[in-house]
């Protein structure tokens, strides 16, 4: 089967979330691009433990790092590509960044807010919702997710 662009993008997403869990920080990864040049702007996994700071998702980190390229707080037509479903602080920030696209890997039932939980972009008091995509590559994704967590209940 042929690689699909979605899949490329989220191949750096997985390897962002390897990094992760190499760091023994939760194993989730994202990356945005510029749909223009087909290019990755800004690449992250998550770093809450490292860091001390409870915000530093992977997505936070990712639009933090495009702004600061960008020059600005406003993502606009970009795309985010993050392995696992976005929180309802990760999903408020994509919103306030104004991604054009967000595409996830894994669902999150337990705390997803994209399409469990809060579904953060169907609310009234949500000001911008991005195209949406998921699915892509959930395998891999939950996979490395079920691994990680595995071993630390041992």
């Amino acid at each position: 089967m042929a690689e699909t662009r979605d899949t490329r993008f989220m191949k750096a997403a997985l390897a962002q979330a390897q990094a992760a869990a190499a760091a023994g920080e939760a194993p989730v990864g994202a990356v945005i691009v510029d749909p223009k040049t087909d290019q990755i702007i800004a690449a992250a996994h998550n770093r809450p433990v490292g860091l001390h700071d409870p915000t530093a998702h992977a997505e936070i980190l990712a639009l933090r790092e495009a702004a600061l390229k960008r020059g600005n707080y406003r993502l606009t037509g970009l795309e985010l590509f993050v392995t696992l479903e976005p929180c309802a602080m990760c999903a408020g920030a994509i919103s306030h960044a104004r991604i054009g696209r967000l595409v996830f890997g894994a669902s999150d039932p337990k705390g997803g807010a994209v399409i469990h939980g809060a579904q953060f972009f169907g609310q009234a008091t949500c000001h911008w919702r991005p195209e949406l995509a998921h699915g892509v590559l959930w395998e891999e994704s939950a996979a490395l997710l079920k691994t990680f967590f595995k071993a630390r209940r041992k």
